[in-house]
């Protein structure tokens, strides 16, 4: 597709940039290197108050849609508009009932940006608010459309499976990150999931090179956002148990959150503050450090009370590179990924006394970090590198928009 001079795609997101979306600013720039025009459309711009350096080196043009909610005059006045410069716009109206009207309202401004850019297919992240729009934008434009679905945009209890299983049948194709994903998607809806394919989310391996974990500080590191779902709360309880031992370590805690106070207290009433420490959050070419040089990375990933859960942790894959052993949870897809005792250790999720010993075992036996990490930069070049994995998705396009120039495949599972 990037051979085709006519070919531009849009990436819809809710918000950017965000601190925590490498894995959608490494598949951009993935697309922008190999030579396909991107556009990224936000609906919302963006709260964090925190960017990755990495965002300084994205090309693409970046367009903001009119966020406030639309008073019903401005509303009607913009249907009536964009019958003028949407041909048959009338005619699709019809899949915007029961959308909030900011949704439809966007939409409309989305379209007339897919025509005046030229944009030739849209590709959304996210089977959430980005899609919604997208779908209804891509009718109104008249171009296909996709979506990148990850983990609480599938398994959250605020999810609809009516609203996502119209989405996985009006899409041209969607994508998830893990098997698990795939497999729990179409077992959930059948025949409307059976477009859903496996793309993994990918690294410029470029920029994290391997290093022997054999001489490492005793040091345990974690990051991501400080909510249920990641498990942190059981990483605090683990290291108690591991100080208890004796062991002379620390616990480095990246990120912020809604959990930041009730951590502190935590760490506290444990007496572990010389021990455990938040750091709040940190770019990440200062995160690529901290990882280079731990013993252990630890991932406790959890499925929350509300059912969130994470898909596959991109700091998962990126200490995998880097070459610092990894011990984490058998949820969702971490599992192909973290395969027990081959590329990881893996404990059952909430299970400190399990972790705790994971920890140890880690920080003790060198030959193990070493043989662990071999086998996990191994896996991570054969399956996680953006170059390929970009490409992956940018045949699927290619696919989509000249369906007769390959051959007929009777699942997508086949494109990847």
């Amino acid at each position: 597709m990037c051979q085709a001079e006519t070919a531009r795609v849009g990436y819809v997101l809710k918000r950017y940039p965000r601190y925590s979306e490498t894995f959608v600013v490494n598949e951009v720039l993935a697309h922008e290197a190999a030579g396909l025009p991107v556009d990224i459309i936000s609906t919302l711009r963006s709260n964090d108050g925190h960017f990755q350096d990495c965002l300084a080196y994205v090309r693409a043009a970046v367009h903001y849609l009119p966020s406030e909610q639309p008073k019903s005059q401005d509303f009607w006045m913009e249907i009536g508009r964009a019958m003028s410069q949407l041909p048959d716009l009338a005619d699709s109206l019809e899949v915007a009932l029961g959308h909030p009207a900011r949704d439809v309202y966007q939409a409309i401004h989305l379209a007339y940006h897919v025509r005046a850019r030229k944009i030739t297919h849209l590709h959304a992240h996210f089977a959430s608010t980005a899609t919604s729009i997208t779908r209804l934008a891509a009718r109104f434009a008249k171009v296909p459309f996709t979506f990148t679905a990850h983990a609480k945009d599938i398994f959250h209890n605020s999810v609809s499976a009516d609203d996502l299983r119209k989405k996985l049948e009006d899409a041209s194709a969607v994508v998830t990150v893990s098997d698990f994903n795939r497999d729990f998607l179409q077992a959930t809806y059948g025949v409307a999931a059976e477009k859903v394919c496996r793309i993994y989310n990918g690294l410029d391996l470029d920029k994290f090179r391997f290093v022997v974990p054999k001489q490492r500080a005793p040091r345990v590191l974690a990051a991501g956002r400080l909510v249920e779902k990641k498990g942190f709360g059981t990483l605090v309880d683990a290291c108690a148990l591991v100080a208890r031992t004796g062991r002379n370590f620390t616990c480095e805690i990246v990120g912020t959150g809604v959990l930041e106070a009730a951590l502190q207290a935590q760490i506290k009433q444990l007496g572990l503050d010389d021990i455990v420490h938040l750091l709040g959050p940190r770019p990440q070419m200062e995160m690529i450090d901290l990882m280079r040089t731990a013993a252990v990375l630890a991932a406790p990933c959890t499925v929350a009370a509300d059912q969130d859960r994470d898909g596959l942790p991109t700091i998962l894959l990126e200490a995998m590179a880097l070459g610092t052993p990894c011990v984490s949870t058998d949820v969702t897809g971490i599992p192909e990924v973290v395969r027990h005792g081959e590329t990881g250790l893996v404990v059952p999720e909430r299970d400190a006394k399990s972790l705790a010993a994971a920890i140890a075992r880690l920080l003790d036996d060198a030959a193990l970090r070493v043989s662990l990490a071999t086998e996990a930069r191994r896996l991570i070049e054969d399956h996680f590198d953006i170059r390929h994995n970009a490409a992956r998705l940018r045949d699927l396009f290619e696919r989509i928009a000249h369906p007769e120039a390959r051959p007929r495949l009777t699942t997508l599972r086949e494109a990847v």
